[in-house]
């Protein structure tokens, strides 16, 4: 457990500028060094012309709306790709584009496999279009654009992921256009848009391009209703929310709270069983994507898609109902597949007489390749590695997803791989946390080795240790629902992780709920606690310091102080 440091001269200037104590530290530690920082207005965004290749994008698109042309998204099956084809459908739609000019395609996970593919480019020709617009993919789609330009389509690319590397080069597609804040030469402040974030920047560009041709509808269309979508597919995607980021996710907080959000949005609400009226990210992060994300995995991603463009709130309902059924199947299939792999792991650590190798490769016949991602991601919390597992796919090739931990890049990490055994893997892409890998059903303990050796090359012990950051003690005044609320004020998410306050404590009871979480009654100074420890079911020794987050428990009606427990030390 390391405590956060804070500048002092920085928090007091945020206290300064009317920031509350307490907030103004917690901000100082996570890099805000000014009030303007936190403010929320849509003025605030960074201006689009700052994005290369928007000009070009919003050219191509106005030409293709004015000139009758017909526009095909190329989506993605991940809630940032279904968040970003439906932000660019509707926003396509209030910028002028007719119904009947608008289409879209999204890959089958087991069937085409992810991006811009010969495949999906012939799957897109049936509606003939003149344009393709990508949506969260494409970057790296060298072969698919390729073959679009060849059938004599026009490409535009909109994406967030890091471009393909050959032969040690970085490449980029010969597209029409591209906006990408990761493309070469880019010079936009925020590197870490989501691919719906971009969709939305692109609208903007078409936007005042129409308005400069006098082309626009009237009244001019406002495309501030689509931050709903933009704050979802940014939570979801989990990219690190920058300043720019979480006024964007603030914005669409801030509609779903007021029942402003599209009618899918408050469907999934409803499905999942939460209140809109007090939307946060962890809702979005926890509850609405994965649901969006269980149709991916399990299903038909234009079932989410769907969802997100109806206008009809009863269909809207309808669709979230099955998407949240579908997601009950997905976490039964996830918790069997997560008992395989740990199993697997336990036989490789016996194997090595108890030593953790310092990356992990799991593969398993009976594993299914829509939450290989998920089980990856549990692993990798678990022995803090990094991890990939593999499920066969429909071809026969092992398809692999991967997660990391802080200093180890998985995408370079998979392209060194790529150097040192040129015959291995079919195809690979991602980027520093997250990638995905394809190779031969043969070639498994070839690449866990080889993964192995490089993680072992690029980490040391201090990399491999787990660690917990936390913001040291909380005032023994400030346990109260007021400060709860105030934390609930603030946008939190990866890079810019939520409060998590450490303590030491008497014990004075302790139970097991739901027979798999630890329910707690804490004493420190006088004061009693109530905790929980949610999936954690070993007993606490009757002094204990605990990492924890602050959060509000109702119950008749009444809020009171509850403690989330992230950690403990003996």
């Amino acid at each position: 457990m390391i405590e956060r440091e804070v500048n002092p001269r920085t928090a007091w200037a945020l206290e300064e500028a009317g920031v509350a104590p307490l907030l103004a530290r917690l901000l100082a530690a996570r890099g805000v060094r000014e009030a303007t920082e936190l403010d929320e207005n849509l003025a605030q965004l960074l201006p689009p012309a700052g994005l290369k290749g928007l000009n070009e994008a919003a050219t191509l698109l106005a030409d293709a709306i004015q000139n009758g042309e017909r526009l095909v998204i190329v989506a993605d099956y991940d809630c940032d790709g279904a968040t970003a084809c439906a932000v660019m459908l509707r926003g396509l739609r209030q910028l002028g584009a007719r119904p009947d000019q608008l289409g879209y395609v999204v890959p089958d996970r087991a069937v085409h496999g992810y991006g811009l593919t010969p495949t999906i480019v012939d799957l897109a020709l049936e509606q003939r279009p003149a344009l393709l617009v990508t949506v969260d993919n494409g970057i790296a789609s060298l072969a698919g654009v390729a073959h679009a330009r060849e059938r004599g389509l026009k490409v535009l690319v909109t994406d967030h992921h890091l471009p393909a590397v050959v032969d040690g080069a970085t490449v980029v597609p010969e597209a029409d256009a591209i906006v990408n804040p990761n493309q070469p030469g880019c010079t936009f402040a925020s590197k870490s848009l989501a691919g719906v974030g971009v969709a939305f920047y692109v609208l903007l560009g078409l936007r005042a391009e129409l308005r400069s041709r006098n082309a626009l509808p009237s009244p001019e269309p406002r495309l501030d209703g689509l931050l709903d979508l933009v704050a979802l597919g940014t939570v979801a995607d989990v990219v690190k929310l920058d300043a720019n980021n979480r006024r964007l996710v603030a914005q669409g907080l801030r509609r779903m709270r007021a029942g402003r959000a599209q009618p899918g949005v408050m469907a999934l609400f409803s499905a999942a069983k939460r209140d809109a009226s007090k939307a946060q990210g962890f809702d979005l992060g926890f509850a609405l994507g994965p649901r969006i994300n269980a149709a991916g995995r399990l299903a038909d991603m234009t079932l989410g898609i769907e969802t997100l463009t109806t206008d009809d709130a009863e269909r809207a309902l309808d669709l979230a109902t099955q998407l949240d059924t579908i997601n009950r199947e997905r976490r039964e299939i996830e918790s069997g597949m997560r008992e395989m792999a740990e199993a697997r792991l336990d036989a490789l650590v016996e194997a090595l007489e108890g030593a953790l190798p310092p990356a992990v490769a799991l593969f398993d016949a009976d594993f299914h390749e829509g939450v290989v991602g998920i089980v990856a991601s549990r692993i990798k919390d678990r022995v803090h590695r990094p991890t990939f597992v593999f499920a066969r796919g429909t071809d026969g090739h092992l398809k692999g997803s991967g997660r990391s931990i802080p200093g180890f890049h998985l995408r370079d990490a998979l392209d060194l791989v790529a150097k040192r055994e040129p015959d291995l893997l079919a195809k690979f892409g991602g980027h520093a946390m997250a990638a995905g890998a394809t190779l031969a059903v043969d070639d498994i303990d070839r690449f866990a080795l080889a993964f192995a050796r490089v993680a072992e090359e690029w980490l040391n012990e201090q990399d491999l240790t787990r660690t917990l950051r936390h913001d040291g003690a909380l005032p023994a005044d400030a346990a109260t629902p007021e400060t709860a609320r105030l934390l609930d004020t603030q946008v939190w998410g990866q890079g810019f992780e939520p409060p998590v306050f450490c303590d030491r404590f008497e014990l004075i009871s302790q139970r097991l709920v739901g027979e798999k979480h630890l329910k707690l009654r804490l004493r420190q100074g006088g004061r009693l606690i109530d905790a929980i420890w949610f999936n954690h079911i070993d007993m606490l020794p009757e002094r204990v310091t605990l990492a924890y987050r602050l959060s509000l428990d109702e119950w008749q009606g009444q809020q009171r102080v509850q403690y989330l427990i992230e950690a403990a030390q003996t």
